[in-house]
């Protein structure tokens, strides 16, 4: 064995370790609407293989939350936990706080604000080119979830914050508007909410470093999807530097490092993982460190550490 193959046998060893206990907390496992590469089930046998302790699969359409109860019942042998959430988008009614209340007594561990169905979402779809894979095939082109009206938070919002209050669930701010984000997070810690998930300011939200920053200080994680940055992802749209960057701002105790992967044509989640990981050691983050991005704190803001 030569030095080279030597030293990166050392490093996928190293990122092994310290990938024992992660948690993706979003990623688009299917089955789906929309072309997955991997289902549920196989995502969390690749993922107890690798010592991780949980995910929470993420679908802009339904709530995973029946399928990750069946697979925590049937497959005791499996290590990893599944959990699932709710996206406030058209197919479950948008903002439905009744939906809310049955994903949370399902154990459901995230509320994702509107994504497809987001009225920034909307506006960033008209000049990025992207649409959803299955809009044109098999349902309807979504339709804007607003959250305001007159300049306030309709009143559904309102019952929504206390329901996933009430619960205890994490809320996420999908792909409203930072400025959006900004309002909905203050009325939620004024509400009661301890979890929030500020996700991908990289992409999509709008958002600048000190949207970022404001965030983080009313006490939101800020969640970074490792398909924006990773060199092979198809999604890729920012470099390891930005992504360095952006942890700086905050610091590694208020990041979380999410796959977000899971579609066709791009790295698997956990090469996606692998890959991150690995780019954060080149970017001379110690493995405590990168351990806290991608375990302990998304741990923490699911509920999984109490």
């Amino acid at each position: 064995m030569t030095s080279i193959e030597t030293i990166e046998r050392e490093e996928a060893a190293r990122i092994s370790e310290i990938l024992k206990g992660s948690v993706d907390p979003h990623v688009h496992s299917g089955p789906s609407i929309a072309p997955r590469a991997i289902d549920h089930l196989d995502l969390a046998k690749v993922y107890s293989d690798a010592g991780f302790a949980a995910v929470v699969t993420k679908d802009h359409d339904y709530s995973g939350v029946i399928c990750a109860r069946m697979i925590r019942d049937h497959h005791p042998e499996l290590t990893t936990q599944v959990f699932s959430g709710i996206v406030l988008n058209n197919v479950v009614g948008g903002i439905n706080p009744y939906a809310v209340e049955h994903t949370a007594a399902m154990e459901g561990k995230i509320v994702w604000l509107p994504t497809l169905a987001a009225e920034n979402h909307l506006e960033w779809e008209k000049s990025s080119g992207w649409s959803h894979p299955a809009s044109t095939q098999k349902i309807r082109p979504a339709t804007a979830v607003p959250l305001f009206e007159d300049g306030k938070l309709r009143p559904e919002v309102l019952d929504l914050l206390d329901v996933v209050a009430a619960t205890g669930m994490a809320l996420a701010s999908g792909h409203i508007h930072v400025s959006e984000t900004k309002i909905v997070f203050a009325e939620a810690r004024k509400r009661g909410i301890e979890r929030l998930i500020f996700t991908h300011p990289e992409d999509i939200v709008g958002a600048s470093l000190e949207d970022t920053k404001e965030l983080a200080d009313l006490g939101a994680y800020v969640e970074h999807s490792l398909a924006f940055f990773l060199e092979g992802s198809k999604f890729r749209t920012r470099s390891n530097e930005e992504l360095q960057v952006f942890i700086d701002l905050v610091g590694a105790e208020r990041t979380i490092l999410c796959s977000d992967l899971g579609q066709v044509g791009t790295l698997s989640p956990l090469e996606g993982f692998r890959r991150g990981v690995a780019t954060c050691l080149s970017l001379g983050y110690s493995d405590a460190q990168i351990h806290d991005m991608v375990a302990t704190n998304s741990a923490a803001v699911l509920g999984l550490d109490e």
